[in-house]
């Protein structure tokens, strides 16, 4: 990623040219597969809605794709609006595609997919060079990251539609409620987001070990707290708790104990394997972006984990992504 933010004077003419903020994405992945049938779904944008990254947070946009299936067109209120269409193609191995937004603004995208057979299967490649407009300089390396989760995040439901015909990941958007409030027991942690997974298995197995060690501690439901997200360094801060009926005289210093106030919340149900849980989140930020809710300060948005991963199966893991609101 390269960030211009010069300003270019031509002698004699009263002009001043402002350089855009330039910003380069590429991620990739390796999928189960022959180029041959991956290269099929991406040059056909009927099927993009199955595993795109961003139709997901809006299942009611509206998305217009062409006779020939090369192009589409996309309407919504979180998604914005723009039309995508292929430009170049070499079978199997390259597709270049022309990306437009026109809202929330106007700017123009090169992306691109590279196919390389690899060790038995292909290494997918998702790239784009773009610009942001000149006012939003300050937020280059914030959007690249944002971006590059939100690729992350297709990528991972490419390789399951691609190898499993489906994508363990559903989202429902259940509004708001009325959260009763409770007391928990936690671990709080600070990790880099793409070790999140690992830190969190070690967290709850210790809150368990405890918790079963004292069992006159009646637990509820257990669920995370996130307090504070940074995709651009890669850091995340969040509590890892179990809520519990009645919170101990004291607890070691390795464990904390706290309460969530009742308070209304929007919720989006996610249901599928732990690793698309991105999808619900970036559901309910499109979702505040678009101002559909208002979030409520001084509480930081948590997920439930409804079901328990050794009594369900990973496509049926019900996982509830709450925002407090005012």
């Amino acid at each position: 990623m390269q960030l211009f933010r010069s300003i270019v004077y031509f002698k004699g003419l009263n002009k001043i040219t402002l350089l855009m903020p330039k910003m380069n994405v590429e991620r990739s992945i390796m999928i189960d597969a022959p180029s041959e049938k991956i290269y099929a779904i991406l040059n056909n944008f009927n099927e993009w809605q199955a595993w795109s990254p961003w139709l997901i947070t809006e299942p009611e946009a509206k998305v217009t794709v062409s006779e020939d299936a090369k192009s589409y067109e996309w309407e919504g209120n979180r998604t914005g609006s723009g039309n995508m269409s292929i430009t170049n193609e070499s079978e199997n191995s390259l597709i270049d595609y022309d990306l437009n937004f026109v809202k929330p603004w106007k700017s123009k995208a090169k992306v691109r997919f590279r196919l390389e057979p690899k060790d038995g299967g292909t290494e997918v490649a998702w790239g784009m060079d773009s610009s942001l407009p000149f006012f939003m300089f300050w937020m280059t390396k914030m959007m690249t990251a944002f971006i590059s989760m939100d690729y992350d995040r297709g990528l991972r439901m490419l390789k399951e539609y691609v190898e499993n015909g489906f994508v363990a990941s559903k989202l429902d958007f259940k509004g708001e409620s009325d959260f009763p409030g409770c007391d928990y027991i936690g671990i709080k942690s600070s990790c880099a987001i793409d070790q999140i997974g690992e830190q969190m298995m070690s967290d709850f197995g210790k809150l368990k070990e405890y918790l079963d060690a004292n069992s006159d501690i009646k637990t509820g439901m257990a669920f995370t707290i996130y307090h504070k997200w940074n995709p651009a360094k890669n850091r995340v801060d969040y509590t890892g708790a179990w809520a519990v009926e009645n919170l101990p005289d004291g607890v070691s210093e390795e464990f904390l104990t706290g309460s969530i106030p009742a308070t209304k919340v929007h919720t989006v149900s996610h249901i599928g394997a732990y690793h698309h849980l991105g999808n619900a989140w970036s559901a309910l930020y499109a979702m505040h972006r678009a101002k559909e809710f208002k979030p409520k300060k001084g509480i930081h948005p948590f997920e439930v984990y409804v079901s328990d991963p050794q009594q369900v199966e990973e496509k049926e893991l019900i996982t509830e992504i709450n925002f407090a609101v005012a």
